[in-house]
């Protein structure tokens, strides 16, 4: 949308060394840069002289290496190596000339998409701040404009999953489906994307088990490799877990997050998506498996304690808390705090999707997580949000009543089961998935819900988790340094 407008704009389609003159540093603002990517451009910010030759100069004077330079007007550049790109300014003015500029700073990528799709159609000269700002808000937000949107939106992320087939591409795809399914939500609009959820049920079950074995240097992956990531990373922090935090759910939280510096990562919840098994891998750096009551809580700060002294802390130095008012001692290396505000909205919820949208804005609104965050900082701890799993919107088929099931959970989207002769007849009845047994006690059988489906009250429309969902297993992992945030 606004990447392929920049794109198009820019001489990019006709030349293979483009220079971006981009003053605002609009390209941190919005990401129009993955257009040139995903046309085969390598991407470089400039810095000087020096770093660019030694690592770019090769590529600069290759006739097929494709490459992008982003600078400022201000940027020493070289005539040699400028000579080789063509130059092209991004800026508000340049590529919106009828509107007013101050009117769209700060604007978010979704608003210039938006006003991608509408901008070609005007012909008025609207550059006064009121004139701008009445166009934006009644003819490129207009329900229609927003709706054709969603569907464009829709389609070219269904095309990127059909051909997912890394952690990395699911999380690109939970990151732009949350994107779509908030503006949906405040727009009043209708949008099924019960099928993205599907594909990611399927690439779970053959998948899975293989997590274990891959590295991300912005992510731990699994959850459950989360305190070895933190640990590696950072020499004073705290972990928080948001308990039940969807993709969706960060995105409205993280509007109080003005003036905190982030850099927003993801991780894959453990299957199935229960608080009891996912917190605790979380927090002892284990596996289901390993745990040693992986369907109660009982032993999640005795796990948390052990994992952080495998990892060299002394008792003195490991904290855990519970609730917003969490402070630690200036002995604390290591600390946890977990809060349980979002999983009782979850379980709290009549009005579905729409309704955890307005409670989580008004959680938001009260600036109690940013606030934490903000002490813990000065303090001196970098910090990291996460969650055990996220939500999801499910109708029930009924409840199961005893039956043979082993373990008791809160979870109404799966069942563990334990010789049970008519496991058959449940996955018939309930048109339940049985799970690999990926990370879990071998003892068990795994029974989980479909897609939008939990063994709720028959036609009961809720908001749960439990299942193997995009919504429910991939999670926010939001990194915030303390050197970068105070000055």
């Amino acid at each position: 949308m606004f990447g392929d407008y920049v794109y198009e704009k820019s001489s990019a389609p006709y030349s293979k060394k483009i220079l971006l003159v981009d003053n605002d540093d609009l390209y941190r603002q919005v990401d129009y840069t993955s257009a040139f990517s995903a046309h085969g451009f390598e991407v470089v910010v400039y810095e000087d002289d020096l770093k660019f030759r030694i690592d770019y100069q090769e590529k600069l004077y290759s006739d097929n290496d494709k490459l992008v330079v982003l600078a400022h007007t201000d940027s020493y550049i070289p005539y040699d190596i400028h000579r080789r790109l063509r130059a092209y300014e991004v800026s508000l003015q340049r590529l919106f000339p009828k509107l007013n500029t101050e009117a769209l700073k700060g604007k978010t990528e979704t608003d210039f998409d938006l006003l991608c799709n509408v901008y070609p159609t005007n012909f008025d000269d609207l550059r006064s701040r009121a004139e701008t700002d009445q166009y934006l808000r009644v003819k490129v937000y207009a329900k229609v404009n927003v709706q054709l949107y969603l569907q464009q939106k829709l389609t070219k992320l269904m095309e990127r999953v059909a051909v997912a087939k890394t952690h990395n591409d699911w999380f690109a795809i939970a990151e732009e489906k949350s994107k779509i399914d908030l503006l949906a939500i405040q727009s009043s609009i209708e949008l099924d994307t019960t099928a993205i959820n599907e594909q990611f049920q399927a690439y779970a079950l053959e998948q899975f088990g293989r997590l274990s074995s891959a590295i991300d240097k912005d992510s731990p992956v699994l959850v459950s490799k989360a305190m070895d990531y933190m640990h590696d990373h950072s020499e004073k922090f705290v972990i928080i877990v948001m308990d039940g935090m969807s993709e969706f759910d960060w995105r409205i939280i993280s509007t109080s997050f003005d003036g905190i510096e982030y850099e927003q990562a993801t991780a894959f919840a453990m299957i199935p998506s229960t608080t009891s098994i996912s917190r605790q891998c979380l927090l002892s750096n284990k596996y289901p498996s390993q745990l040693t009551e992986p369907w109660k809580q009982s032993k999640e700060k005795a796990e948390f304690i052990a994992c952080a002294k495998s990892l060299g802390y002394t008792d003195a130095q490991i904290g855990y808390e519970r609730g917003y008012d969490a402070s630690f001692g200036s002995f604390v290396r290591c600390g946890a705090v977990i809060i349980l505000d979002v999983d009782e909205m979850v379980h709290a919820q009549t009005q579905g999707r729409v309704g955890m949208y307005h409670d989580i804005k008004l959680l938001a609104g009260q600036n109690k997580l940013s606030n934490m965050v903000k002490r813990f900082l000065a303090d001196g701890f970098d910090v990291y949000i996460s969650a055990d799993h996220g939500n999801t919107a499910c109708v029930g088929l009924g409840r199961i009543m005893g039956s043979g099931v082993e373990v008791e959970t809160k979870s109404h989207k799966m069942l563990v089961l334990k010789d049970f002769a008519d496991k058959e007849s449940l996955i018939q009845k309930y048109g339940l998935v049985e799970y690999p047994k990926y990370y879990l006690p071998k003892e068990y059988d795994y029974l989980i819900c479909n897609v939008g489906e939990s063994l709720d009250i028959k036609g009961e429309a809720v908001m749960t988790h439990g299942g193997m969902s995009l919504d429910e297993v991939v999670v926010p992992f939001i990194k915030i340094k303390a050197v970068q945030n105070n000055g």
